[in-house]
């Protein structure tokens, strides 16, 4: 059955980037980016996550849509971490929902999730780094992913930041050079330039890299948004099996240790 269910995965996965040109027998090349959530104990970066969401809203939402998640979640502590009342001015300005008890379009509200968006046939963003986690060679094994921490979030940036700015054009469809997606060519232009967002921190250089590894991050965000609660789980039901093995292995120790004594004798 996880067989079965990992190649559903894979092929899922590999059907996400729907509308891109594909050639057999050339894989992409996924840069091994750090990021703050990777390893046992890593955690979102909240800021990361609100640049993120910047990225998403300026530049990706055109095409793509995120339908699996809510306003509302942008509030967690272990998100973005927005107030109630900057949740709800972020729906209402820059989104609409179709109601249908009001047969018409409204502003969203916290309690609604991102609209789809279906309309140029992009992927929805809801779950492409999760579908795309652990896929990095060999396909389905997810070995990088295990030992380096590579995938979804990985794969997204290095797809955002590997058009080599060559195209050529296919049954009419012009295909743009990337270095990242399998076959080497996409139909999706490329959407970031480093100067179409501007940050609330001069701190943060914009960068085609760094706005790539914040939507990236963002995107990880949605489709994992539990992580960090997983992980504490795992955490503490470590500590408890270890325990458990420690008391087990001193009682049996104390019970057979007067039979072998015996036996001994």
């Amino acid at each position: 059955m996880m067989f079965k269910k990992t190649l559903l995965s894979a092929f899922v996965a590999l059907g996400l980037t729907a509308g891109g040109g594909y050639a057999a027998g050339t894989s992409g090349e996924v840069i091994d980016y750090d990021f703050s959530f990777e390893g046992p104990f890593g955690t979102y970066d909240q800021n990361q996550l609100q640049r993120g969401l910047q990225v998403y809203t300026q530049v990706c939402s055109a095409c793509h849509g995120m339908q699996y998640v809510s306003f509302r979640s942008l509030g967690w502590e272990d998100g973005p971490g927005f107030s109630e009342d900057e949740v709800r001015a972020y729906a209402e300005q820059n989104f609409e929902v179709y109601d249908e008890e009001e047969d018409d379009f409204r502003p969203a509200t916290p309690v609604d999730n991102f609209p789809a968006n279906d309309a140029v046939g992009a992927p929805d963003l809801s779950l492409m780094a999760k579908a795309r986690a652990g896929f990095h060679g060999p396909y389905g094994l997810g070995i990088n992913q295990f030992f380096k921490g590579m995938g979804g979030p990985e794969y997204i940036a290095s797809l955002l930041t590997g058009y080599t700015g060559e195209t050529m054009e296919q049954a009419g469809t012009v295909l743009y050079e990337n270095t990242a997606y399998p076959g080497g060519y996409i139909n999706m232009a490329p959407p970031l330039y480093g100067d179409d967002v501007a940050y609330a921190n001069p701190d943060i250089e914009v960068t085609v890299e760094q706005q790539a590894k914040d939507v990236a991050a963002f995107l990880m965000w949605t489709a994992e948004p539990k992580l960090m609660a997983r992980k504490q789980a795992g955490f503490v039901g470590v500590v408890f099996l270890t325990i458990l093995s420690v008391l087990l292995y001193l009682t049996n120790k104390r019970i057979w240790k007067p039979i072998k004594a015996r036996a001994e004798d």
